[in-house]
């Protein structure tokens, strides 16, 4: 699903990176910030950064306790790790992160299958979910995991509903399951809806936020949740190798991104609305309205392969993803200005 352009020695600089959010290179504040970080042992409890932005991130998502992680995969797979044990089931989205992106984590480390709902956007309703669940059988897998990933990456970066998000975690926790977000853009969310992260994050046992996308920190993510649940991680956390020293100075970064890149995701989702409406204009693109900063471009009736589309825009100097056998995504984050959107559409033009 995730196909980056190959390597060309041949292609000129790369100018506008669209691959992904996680190509948003730290700022010169957020490094200065890094390198005057008080540090310690975080493995002991002794960095200062570390805990710091671990209670803010537990305050930020109305939860009891939080763990720093070096990504949101291992997020990902900590909490199912917490959750599951061998045998057991998860009830995800079809396109979910943790089918799609993460090598087979569930199966391959808990021993867990997933079990994916289709629906369109990345949603699936309470209907859908009621009809997956089977009830207590010898026969069958224990079903003990919902896990909801806001935005819905492979969804068009779309924004589940509060409402909705409730009505489903209610369901799960009514059969007994635990219930996970993947929060990776989740701020995203916050800002294109208005709904603080605490209230998107109540109805979920865990929930992280990841600070390598939109918030522009070269590395790092925070896993929240009871007490209890975090005292679990941390055992994990030791067992997968994620036991960290100094690591205040990437702290440092995430609490940088807190203070001054999370309001300025508007900008990206204002840019790639424009960049929606410019490629929309384009023969032969069909465009999925973005909620919030990914764009997704569908090119089957251009005669053009994705793959063909994106090697014409790398000769541009321009990187866009492959996602699939039709569709191109193109993602704004704090290293995409205004006006590389209008040179992106541009671009697309010519080619076409």
């Amino acid at each position: 699903m995730y196909a980056p352009t190959p390597p060309n020695p041949d292609a000129p600089p790369l100018r506008i990176n669209l691959y992904s959010d996680t190509q948003t290179r730290p700022t010169r504040a957020m490094r200065e910030a890094m390198l005057n970080a008080e540090v310690g042992d975080e493995q002991l409890g002794l960095d200062p950064t570390i805990n710091a932005l671990c209670a803010r991130v537990a305050r930020l998502l109305g939860k009891e306790a939080a763990i720093f992680l070096p990504s949101g995969a291992m997020c990902n797979s900590i909490a199912i790790l917490t959750h599951c044990r061998p045998g057991d089931e998860i009830i995800a989205h079809e396109s979910a992160h943790i089918i799609e992106a993460e090598g087979g984590a569930p199966w391959a480390l808990a021993g867990a299958r997933v079990h994916g709902l289709p629906g369109a956007r990345g949603f699936f309703s309470a209907d859908d979910l009621r009809a997956s669940l089977r009830g207590a059988s010898r026969y069958a897998a224990p079903q003990t995991l919902l896990e909801i990933e806001q935005t819905s990456n492979l969804g068009g970066g779309a924004v589940w509903p509060l409402a909705t998000l409730q009505e489903l975690a209610g369901i799960a926790h009514e059969a007994g399951m635990a219930t996970h977000m993947d929060g990776a853009r989740l701020m995203n969310a916050v800002v294109a809806s208005g709904v603080a992260a605490a209230d998107y994050a109540a109805p979920f046992d865990t929930v992280w936020i990841d600070f390598t996308k939109g918030l522009g920190a070269p590395l790092g993510a925070v896993l929240a949740g009871s007490a209890a649940t975090i005292d679990q991680a941390w055992h994990w956390k030791q067992r997968l190798g994620g036991s960290l020293r100094q690591a205040g100075i990437c702290a440092a970064g995430c609490l940088y991104a807190l203070d001054h890149h999370v309001d300025r995701l508007a900008e990206d989702h204002a840019n790639a609305k424009r960049l929606a409406e410019g490629l929309a204009g384009v023969a032969g693109i069909v465009i999925e309205p973005p909620d919030t900063n990914l764009v997704y471009a569908d090119v089957a009736t251009s005669g053009r392969t994705p793959g063909a589309w994106a090697e014409s825009l790398r000769a541009q100097g321009i990187m866009v993803s492959v996602m699939g056998r039709t569709r191109l995504r193109l993602c704004t984050h704090l290293d995409v200005s205004a006006a590389d959107i209008e040179e992106t559409i541009a671009a697309f033009a010519a080619i076409n």
